[in-house]
């Protein structure tokens, strides 16, 4: 394998694994998520049509250089779709009266790229068949290929007006963006799509040039092969920093879902038991759907619960997730004996070497036990709900780690810890009043 060829398929790869990481989201997203699925796939049809086993394949049509016909006019969508996602992006921005501008140059660029790619692409496809000769099938270039022939100037002049246009406003467009972008991977993403077609303009810039060159004068192999070997690294870098860049902004998507995962999968124990017990509280009720099943019974609900549940994204679940809790936890206070937070914190401070933090274990131990204080309030019963001193934090951010730390504490609780916590309830207030311990 060449090692142009290589190339060609890693970059290739990278585009195509962008594409099908994209396909759930650009099946059920917005515009943006649609254009920039379709950019990726065209742009890696593209490259996977500079390799010469796709030429070879093309060529046995019987239709000599095929492969970099398909190459351009891919390339050409590739980058009109390109546009349509600049434009999607600035329309779903809200903000400054820059932004606003932006989004009417992009939308602007976008419908005459859309117009001017169906001719760019049409009048490229009837020089090839009109106005080139057959190819020098002795080189691998198709400078070289076509090297003096009238359509030669038409045929390149086109897609390298169109590409370096495309590539300068989507420079220019990411740019700016990067400049008020607030998150900081998206940000650099940008920032290296914008250097990206910054190099892109500079590759057409000097494939031009050599094209104007080697029509009005005689150009040595030599320098031919030396162009083509320096725009061709323009091309790769240009390819591989767009690809980084675009992938930026997922890594932190990624490692958003990992959190997420990481937050559901610590909360489900909690989260379940506490639904069980009071289900008509929670949104959503637990899986139940395995819960004959011997061995793998339990492993697949709570797969269902965290993966399969009707929640927009796995965020979403999270937040779902701490609601219930909490809803959870303010029916139970209306179960439990009033004094069960000051008892919990007793015994948690009584446990030498606990491996949590008082705070947290004497508030896992209170939802043990108030789990095993019986049913709802009932008018026999008082409906005050007990106190429960417990401070979650007050966002998410806070929230989320501190419930985290409350399952792995309740984890770690048996409910016979919890009836001794209950039965000093009940023997305390079996003393008399000046004989109580609290």
């Amino acid at each position: 394998m060449a090692v142009t060829d290589a190339f060609a398929y890693a970059i290739a790869g990278l585009l195509f694994i962008q594409a099908v990481l994209r396909v759930k989201s650009a099946w059920s997203g917005r515009r943006r998520e649609r254009t920039l699925w379709g950019a990726f796939a065209a742009l890696a049809v593209s490259w996977l049509c500079r390799t010469s086993t796709v030429n070879d394949l093309l060529d046995a049509t019987g239709i000599l250089d095929l492969g970099f016909l398909a190459k351009h006019a891919t390339a050409i969508v590739g980058i009109c779709v390109l546009l349509r996602y600049v434009t999607a992006v600035y329309a779903d921005a809200e903000g400054a009266a820059d932004m606003r501008r932006s989004a009417r140059i992009s939308a602007l660029v976008h419908r005459i790229a859309m117009r001017a790619s169906v001719g760019t692409i049409a009048v490229m496809a009837a020089t090839f068949i009109f106005l080139l000769n057959p190819p020098d099938t002795a080189t691998l270039f198709f400078l070289e290929r076509h090297e003096g022939d009238a359509g030669l100037p038409i045929y390149m002049g086109l897609f390298y007006l169109y590409m370096g246009a495309a590539a300068a406003v989507c420079a220019v467009q990411w740019g700016g963006a990067a400049r008020v972008t607030p998150v900081r991977s998206v940000r650099i993403g940008m920032i290296l799509m914008s250097c990206a077609m910054v190099l892109a303009v500079l590759y057409v810039l000097l494939r031009t040039a050599f094209v104007v060159v080697s029509t009005v004068t005689t150009v040595s192999d030599g320098a031919s092969r030396a162009q083509e070997a320096f725009t061709d690294s323009l091309l790769y870098l240009f390819s591989l920093l767009w690809g980084i860049g675009a992938i930026a902004p997922v890594s932190r998507a990624c490692s958003e879902q990992y959190r997420a995962t990481r937050s559901l999968l610590s909360l489900h124990g909690l989260w379940r038991e506490l639904a069980m017990a009071a289900p008509d509280v929670v949104r959503h009720r637990p899986s139940q759907l395995f819960a004959r099943l011997p061995f793998a019974g339990q492993a697949l609900d709570t797969f269902r619960d965290v993966f399969a549940s009707p929640d927009a994204s796995l965020l979403v679940r999270v937040n779902r997730y701490t609601v219930d809790i909490r809803d959870t936890i303010f029916e139970l206070q209306r179960r439990v004996p009033t004094d069960l937070a000051e008892c919990a914190r007793d015994h948690a401070q009584s446990v030498p070497n606990a491996p949590q933090d008082t705070e947290i274990r004497a508030e896992a131990l209170w939802i043990r036990a108030a789990l095993l204080c019986g049913g709802p309030a009932t008018p026999s019963k008082p409906i005050a709900p007990a106190p429960y001193p417990f401070d979650p934090g007050a966002d998410p951010r806070h929230e989320v780690p501190h419930l985290r730390a409350v399952a792995a504490a309740y984890s770690h609780i048996h409910d016979s810890e919890a009836r001794n916590v209950l039965a000093t309830i009940t023997a305390d207030r079996a003393l008399p009043p000046d004989a109580r311990s609290h």
